[in-house]
């Protein structure tokens, strides 16, 4: 398997690029559309070819890749069922796995950040979490539909029962770290410390500001990443 971690500065934002060595068939996790030079470069350069961009869920802070890359590469955008856009090719639903040559992927409904959110568990032992859970944090769960208990049992009664072994790949991080395992999260997370009702009160008093570009990002992305109405 080649996996590549990449890196939006501006959103701290991980795009994850997953193929298989043989088929030359290959994913695009959470592709940000100020990085679509940049991906299609690496696809060229690793001679790849680009079968879906998947999605964790619709974001907020930074405008997706996906309309792009699907125009150039004729890839399929595939996100959550239950975001139900007219705009995406496909979707997927917890439980379901996608293969490409020897690799497996298979898609964990982690809601709570937003009411569509997906994790995707790559060969048993490494997983993509997007905004359910950060190395030592979680998302925010204070709009487009989050749900701080929801985000909870998610993490706590379906990642966390993943091995402790398994490495855990964010959708973003804000202090220079890429990766961590389950079993330092279980161990070392200081919001998942907590017990479910202390969770839920810490999380709806944040009082976090708006991502800067929430207004733009969020219509955007419910086209797939097509910008211009």
């Amino acid at each position: 398997m080649l996996f590549r971690q990449l890196f939006d500065q501006e959103s701290s934002t991980y795009t994850y690029l997953i193929a298989d060595r043989k088929t030359k068939e290959a994913v695009l996790v959470d592709p940000v559309i100020e990085q679509v030079s940049r991906d299609i470069q690496l696809l060229k350069e690793l001679d790849l070819n680009l079968k879906f961009c998947l999605e964790t869920h619709i974001h907020a802070d930074h405008i997706t890749g996906t309309a792009k890359l699907r125009q150039i590469t004729g890839c399929q955008g595939i996100i959550s069922e239950r975001a139900a856009l007219s705009c995406a090719d496909g979707f997927i639903k917890d439980g379901e796995i996608i293969t490409l040559g020897e690799i497996k992927i298979k898609a964990i409904e982690t809601n709570g950040h937003t009411d569509s959110h997906m994790s995707y568990l790559v060969n048993d032992n490494l997983v993509l979490t997007g905004d359910a859970l950060f190395i030592r944090g979680c998302g925010r769960t204070d709009f487009q539909s989050g749900d701080a208990g929801t985000l909870y049992d998610s993490v706590t009664q379906k990642l966390f029962t993943l091995p402790d072994s398994t490495l855990v790949y964010p959708g973003h991080d804000y202090k220079g770290q890429t990766v961590s395992t389950i079993g330092e999260e279980k161990q070392w997370n200081p919001r998942f410390k907590r017990d479910r009702s202390n969770f839920i009160q810490f999380m709806n008093n944040l009082n976090l500001s708006n991502p800067k570009k929430m207004m733009e990002a969020i219509p955007a992305n419910e086209r797939c990443g097509d910008s211009i109405s």
